[in-house]
């Protein structure tokens, strides 16, 4: 359940600054109980409710929502900008879920949030956008439609409904490393992820291999003695990335992360062979 400690005490961190948010940036953030009154978490749904006959959302054309998609907002002292666009986006990393602390409460874009739905929280896709999102250990995909904000913690890329972290088989450890891919009516049907080799945190990308060996050293002198570089070709050119690990769990991609952060590399992310 460490997904969902995280996503509730990020969120009750959020209470007293819902309202400025929500007036300031035009975003509507989730209302969130005191920490009292959240019901006991739990990973079995009703026994009537059998969670793998959900059907997954099927991605339509809707216009953006009137609430959650300003420009710009503003949470814990961080902005972030809402892309005009989710046509192209994919990004790997980590997702987390969230359940019964926040089922029926309002979602950022003013409708319910529904723990049982095939739904999603985004920082920064506008919203709604329908995503496919692929475990990269154990190759389970769903689609989902994104129509709330979050998480807001750092590393984590997606959060998740109950039923879709369930089908994802992510309910027990709360976090997995994920692709997710957004998806428009014509190309639902595009091929999921493969399920991933070995995974590692890339600390930067450069167009000279130069540039890539001298942060590779600078790491390693900081005692990051796994840090290497690898080259691929990216749009005929070759790009020459820096990884640290791999990383074979979340709890190590996140200490991978806290330690690059702490040498002032602050948008390290996850990367795949």
């Amino acid at each position: 359940m460490l997904g969902l400690r995280q996503a509730r005490t990020t969120r009750v961190a959020l209470a007293s600054i819902a309202v400025f948010v929500g007036a300031c940036s035009g975003t509507s953030t989730r209302s969130v109980p005191a920490p009292p009154a959240l019901p006991t978490p739990s990973t079995q749904p009703p026994a009537s409710m059998d969670v793998n006959t959900i059907p997954d959302a099927i991605p339509r054309a809707e216009p953006r929502s009137a609430k959650g998609n300003p420009a710009f907002y503003t949470v814990l002292g961080k902005r972030y900008f809402v892309m005009s666009s989710a046509t192209g986006y994919v990004e790997r990393g980590v997702a987390s879920w969230y359940g019964p602390g926040f089922h029926a409460q309002s979602t950022s874009n003013g409708e319910k949030y529904d723990m049982y739905a095939m739904s999603g929280a985004h920082k920064t896709l506008p919203l709604p956008t329908y995503v496919k999102v692929t475990n990269l250990q154990n190759g389970r995909t769903v689609t989902l439609r994104v129509n709330d904000r979050g998480p807001f913690k750092d590393g984590r890329i997606i959060d998740l409904s109950y039923t879709a972290a369930a089908k994802l088989g992510i309910l027990r450890d709360g976090t997995a490393f994920v692709e997710v891919r957004a998806v428009s009516p014509s190309d639902q049907n595009a091929p999921a992820a493969a399920p991933a080799g070995a995974l590692y945190v890339q600390a930067g990308a450069f167009g000279t291999q130069a540039n890539a060996a001298k942060l590779v050293e600078q790491l390693r002198a900081q005692g990051v003695t796994n840090a290497s570089v690898r080259a691929d070709q990216v749009n005929g050119q070759t790009m020459y990335r820096v990884r640290v690990g791999p990383v074979p769990s979340v709890p190590e991609f996140d200490r991978a992360v806290a330690r690059l952060k702490k040498l002032g590399i602050v948008d390290a992310r996850l990367a795949a062979d």
